[in-house]
């Protein structure tokens, strides 16, 4: 027996469940776990259900004929997601990611790191994960993304995370690797986009700092947002802990993301997202 995720987006019509859940019953799936949302603006229908039966069934092309030859289906037996890691310099986002990795809480196996500083190498090393090194400044920008794009490539990963990896990517990038690349940023988006929030956030005198976790597409922080969390402040906080709280805060928003993207929960819908957690 498998456990399978069943992903549905397609426009809504009538008998939509009863098609989908009667087709699972045809095949003697049993349902574990379902959940349906009607955008009524568009009149779009999404469906995420879990299901557990015989393995190696697929049940796609009937679907694609009792729902919509326009919808979008995924069928897949769950398991851990294969992933690499971009990092730059700072350790709190890559610190979590490796010690979840390593007690098996994360829902997916660290291929390796790739960063373009050389700071946290020590620290990988010891979670026995493949650390690669690429300064920027010994390549031209696009080269550096290029070796950086061809190091991602050979492991062959499901996702790409950017645990603080500070720096822009460029468009050629992001579509090489379309849908599958995910960010922590540091402030509650749309406020604040781009280098230094948290100084940005200070000399704005706000009340609450958050932290996003988002798909990244061509437009700099403004991909599909996965997750969010604020924390309150006044006056009296600096700049250097309005950085220390958003720390927490950027560990717990990525964690949060990752558990539901890993676990097939997300879909992306008009450069948004809809969630079934």
């Amino acid at each position: 027996m498998q456990n399978y995720v069943l992903k549905i987006s397609c426009e809504d019509q009538k008998g939509l469940v009863h098609k989908i859940t009667g087709l699972l019953f045809k095949y003697d799936f049993n349902v574990l776990e379902t959940a349906e949302f009607v955008e009524r603006n568009s009149n779009h229908f999404f469906m995420r259900s879990q299901a557990i039966g015989q393995e190696g069934i697929e049940i796609v092309e009937e679907l694609q004929k009792i729902v919509s030859s326009n919808a979008q289906i995924i069928w897949k037996a769950q398991h851990k997601k294969k992933i690499v890691v971009l990092a730059t310099k700072e350790y709190h986002c890559l610190g979590d990611l490796l010690l979840r990795n390593r007690f098996d809480a994360l829902n997916a196996e660290i291929l390796a790191v790739v960063s373009n500083h050389a700071v946290l190498k020590d620290l990988v090393e010891k979670f026995d994960i493949p650390f690669h090194f690429l300064d920027h400044e010994a390549y031209q920008r696009s080269e550096h993304e290029q070796e950086v794009i061809k190091i991602i490539q050979s492991y062959e990963p499901e996702y790409v995370v950017l645990a603080k990896y500070m720096r822009v990517l460029s468009a050629d990038f992001v579509q090489c690797f379309e849908g599958q690349i995910i960010n922590i940023h540091h402030s509650f988006l749309p406020a604040f986009i781009g280098a230094n929030p948290y100084r940005q956030a200070y000399e704005r005198g706000v009340k609450v700092i958050g932290a996003t976790a988002h798909f990244v597409n061509s437009d700099l922080d403004e991909g599909p947002i996965i997750s969010q969390d604020v924390s309150y402040v006044d006056h009296k906080r600096t700049p250097k802990e309005l950085t220390q709280a958003g720390r927490y805060l950027e560990v717990s928003v990525l964690s949060k993301a990752l558990q539901l993207v890993f676990d097939d929960r997300v879909f992306v819908h008009s450069n948004k997202t809809i969630i079934f957690d």
